[in-house]
């Protein structure tokens, strides 16, 4: 554990890791596209539903443990895959990997880190999914999952909500490009025009590929969800890539439930965009999600503090999720279902 006198709050992460940037890198790892609607409809949309607490319930020991593709987490809530963190503290995604083997959950490695998928694996105490953009041909692609493979990734999260990269105008307007900025451990082709053309035979081609499960990240709509399970499979994420890509796009704990039914138990969900609190974690397991990721929130951490900012993150949010268990009256993740939450808002932005 983290000293508990360090950060006592999650904002106090927050104002930390401000003071330890650049605006430029700041801007960059918290920015969204265009107007930045997404990126603010995703937080708000967590005041859309409130809580139905149940009382008089035992719960004096909380269980906030689960799984996910069968591996263990101690908290329903993992690091998502994000580039360049190595501007935000050089030991970028090894400081992340770190810090959520400490707390017994997952980190997921990003195709454009500064650090190798084997740099990652050595220092990682827990498991790990490799995120992937399609940007090479079959036999990049192929490359890349022997070494995943090989250094023992858990998972495989191929990224489709990114046919066109945003514009990330807080970037633009400092001219300030990260993508092409410091160390690259290994080359990536960077083939844009490949992401357009991705498909779902591409999704095929990689279950047939690749020994690792299949998670599709950025599904936002039950029509995509059927297709995904349709295909076999076995992880949908519902993402909206933290607000940077589409303006105007929904928010997701409010597609989450719909994606839930569509998928109907038939593939895992979890889910990203604007999950800061405990409570917002809570919301997103009673919607139907298995597992919450967690992106800019753990930027944060890695930019106070490195490696104990996040794992100070990761506990400061376990305990502010035990807490909302207690008072809703839910002693285990197991026991949290529909019924916990109700919609206290339909309103449009």
């Amino acid at each position: 554990m983290v000293a508990v006198h360090q950060f006592m709050t999650l904002p106090e992460i927050r104002r930390a890791g401000l003071q330890n940037v650049s605006r430029d890198v700041w801007d960059y790892a918290s920015g969204g596209s265009e107007t930045e609607t997404t990126l603010r409809r995703n937080k708000r949309a967590m005041s859309h539903y409130v809580f139905r607490p149940r009382v008089l319930r035992d719960v004096s020991r909380i269980d906030t443990s689960t799984t996910f593709l069968g591996l263990p987490l101690a908290l329903p809530i993992m690091i998502a895959p994000m580039g360049s963190m190595y501007l935000l503290h050089p030991d970028g995604d090894v400081a992340l990997a770190r810090a959520a083997g400490r707390l017994g959950t997952i980190h997921w490695l990003s195709t454009v880190s500064s650090y190798t998928p084997e740099e990652v694996a050595a220092a990682a105490s827990g498991p790990l999914i490799y995120q992937l953009y399609r940007w090479g041909d079959n036999g990049w692609v192929s490359e890349i999952l022997q070494r995943a493979e090989a250094a023992g990734f858990r998972g495989l999260a191929l990224t489709v909500d990114v046919a066109a990269y945003g514009r990330r105008e807080r970037d633009l307007e400092k001219r300030f490009d990260p993508r092409g900025t410091g160390r690259r451990a290994m080359t990536i082709p960077r083939n844009d025009a490949r992401l357009a053309e991705l498909n779902w035979s591409d999704v095929d081609w990689l279950q047939k590929t690749t020994k690792l499960p299949l998670i599709v990240k950025g599904i936002q709509s039950a029509e995509d969800a059927r297709l995904a399970v349709e295909h076999g499979v076995p992880v949908v994420h519902v993402s909206n890539h933290g607000g940077r890509q589409l303006d105007h796009a929904p928010a997701t704990i409010e597609i989450l439930p719909e994606i839930v039914e569509a998928v109907a138990g038939r593939a895992e969900v979890v889910v990203d965009g604007g999950f800061q609190r405990g409570t917002d974690v809570l919301k997103a397991l009673a919607l139907g999600a298995r597992a919450v990721l967690i992106g800019k929130a753990a930027a944060w951490g890695l930019a106070a503090a490195g490696e104990e900012g996040v794992a100070r993150t990761l506990e400061l949010l376990g305990i502010e999720l035990r807490i909302a268990m207690a008072n809703t009256g839910q002693a285990s993740i197991a026991e949290v279902g529909p019924e916990l939450v109700r919609r206290a808002c339909r309103c449009d932005y």
